[in-house]
């Protein structure tokens, strides 16, 4: 718990960056593959989107177009809520800066674990039921996170970068493992960085393994599977909040000493 309350942290370490992406690795990958098996689309692809986007414009088709723009402004608008709270939380000196729009993410998956069915019923302008919308909206938010605690090096929610970066400290790897015998100065540069392979390496194990977690999940259980990941949200937020109000209680006993 004491390592828990740290994840979420104002000041940030190389090491809580780590811990925090595989956490929300595991979570985007859950409710991404779960999520496939109920809309039949992958609600953090934003790449598969604007693929889609092209494609509804050249075919002329007004539901391939109105799918694809409905999740890319839905993931956008997460994405910038989430840069709306953190710089608004920083301008008031809050502890809780990041753990702001997590808190923000488990409260909206909590209702959306409980009642997800009904959501597969409610129509939008964009030809896709409000589920699609809110799922994506949620990894905007989320992927904005781990960008915004890792100076933009680890994200969460889509794992393109991660499995390039892996791809190319491996070849950085075997090209200087296949040079170190000729003894060449000018190819000793090229190495490998153990680090970027290992945060690479991990999120995406950790993805993978939310993703058949949340497959399993919601074949077995459903909507209401969403429920436990919603909680892990919930505990990495509570403690950066909890220094807040003790802050806040601090703050208010000595103004009313002085006033006393």
């Amino acid at each position: 718990m004491r390592r828990l309350r740290h994840l979420t942290n104002r000041h940030r370490a190389t090491s809580t960056n780590f811990v925090l992406g595989l956490l929300l690795a595991f979570n985007a990958g859950a409710v991404n593959a779960g999520g496939f098996l109920v809309l039949h689309m992958y609600t953090s692809h934003m790449s598969g989107f604007a693929s889609q986007l092209a494609d509804g414009l050249v075919m002329s088709s007004g539901r391939l177009l109105l799918n694809a723009l409905g999740a890319i402004l839905a993931f956008t608008a997460g994405a910038a809520l989430c840069a709306i709270l953190v710089n608004w939380a920083r301008q008031k000196g809050l502890y809780s800066v990041y753990a702001l729009p997590l808190m923000l993410e488990a409260l909206m998956m909590f209702p959306f674990g409980l009642m997800g069915a009904v959501t597969l019923n409610w129509n939008t302008p964009f030809a896709v039921p409000l589920t699609v919308l809110l799922l994506s909206f949620m990894m905007g938010l989320q992927n904005a996170v781990g960008s915004k605690t890792s100076g933009g090096s680890i994200r969460t929610t889509h794992m393109t970068g991660n499995f390039t970066d892996l791809g190319m400290e491996l070849g950085k790897l075997f090209f200087w493992r296949s040079q170190a015998h000729l003894q060449k100065p000018q190819s000793r540069h090229v190495l490998h960085n153990w680090a970027r392979m290992r945060t690479s390496a991990g999120l995406i194990a950790m993805f993978v393994l939310g993703g058949i977690a949340g497959a399993l999940g919601f074949k077995l259980l459903g909507f209401v599977c969403v429920v436990p990941l919603a909680a892990l949200l919930l505990a990495l937020s509570v403690p950066p909040f909890v220094r807040d109000a003790t802050k806040v209680n601090m703050t208010l006993s000595q103004f009313y000493k002085k006033t006393n």
